[in-house]
């Protein structure tokens, strides 16, 4: 269970790793759609890293760029996040990695979650090192 407490503007709350503070105004915290689209891009990063790991693919590092679209018209709702993965790695095949990006969304519990209502949308590009 996860209880937030009122503070002078938003909520926070205590977990083992540390103190959360939620808000509307960017000043105060992480807002809540900055947590839903954070939510969504590490979980599908870690499923990628996972898949990746199991091919026992040489992946150096992995960096997520993720941009929400949120309408305006519709309480600024999320209803895009596109999820641009730069994988850097020695002797990546893009055939290979097209594959594995095909399983995160089908095997990423946040994804799955806002599935129907949030249009998520995976690209990626490779930085062989020699």
């Amino acid at each position: 269970m996860l209880i937030f407490k009122m503070k002078e503007v938003g909520f926070y709350t205590e977990l083992p790793y540390g103190r959360l503070d939620v808000s509307g105004n960017e000043q105060a915290g992480f807002r809540p759609y900055q947590l839903m689209a954070a939510s969504v891009a590490v979980c599908s990063g870690g499923i990628l890293r996972t898949i990746l790991e199991k091919k026992r693919l040489q992946v150096e590092d992995i960096e997520i760029h993720t941009e929400v679209g949120r309408n305006p018209e519709k309480v600024h709702r999320i209803e895009t996040i596109h999820l641009h993965f730069i994988i850097k790695g020695k002797g990546l095949n893009e055939k290979q990695i097209q594959k594995a990006i095909e399983l995160v969304g089908k095997n990423c519990s946040m994804a799955q979650s806002v599935q129907g209502s949030i249009d998520i949308r995976e690209t990626f590009e490779l930085i062989n090192k020699e």
